[in-house]
């Protein structure tokens, strides 16, 4: 089977976008912009607009031209981007070694209710005899 092309690595500012857009799934820029200026007022609609274009034509989004306005979409899913962003980190940081990524994870502090997530889901996988 061949290996699609690897879509390119968002931006910090283009990965702060998607995390605002994965929940609506498609929206206008200025839903997108309605939806950002929530948390940072600063942002312009005409800096949002702009990053969504450059975004289209990186592939980061589909644009659906049907409309008056363009609706944009992620190309690409929250959870499969997320984790080619992981595989990426662990190979070029931590020399391909998973158990030294979670360690270092784990030694930048972790909630009490996040340490209870992780032995739940680590108790459940030896329970199911799912060795990972």
């Amino acid at each position: 089977m061949a290996k699609s092309p690897a879509l390119p690595k968002p931006t910090p500012a283009e990965l702060d976008l998607l995390q605002v857009l994965w929940p609506l799934g498609a929206a206008t820029a200025r839903q997108v912009h309605d939806a950002i200026v929530k948390e940072r007022p600063d942002v312009t609609y005409a800096t949002v607009l702009r990053l969504m274009q450059i975004m289209h034509g990186k592939g980061l989004l589909i644009r659906d031209e049907s409309e008056r306005s363009h609706v944009y979409a992620p190309a690409q899913a929250q959870e499969s981007l997320q984790t080619n962003l992981l595989k990426d980190l662990m190979q070029r940081a931590f020399s391909g070694s998973a158990t030294a990524l979670v360690l270092a994870a784990l030694k930048t502090g972790i909630s009490r209710k996040e340490r209870e997530e992780i032995e739940k889901l680590l108790k459940d996988g030896d329970a199911d005899g799912d060795a990972r």
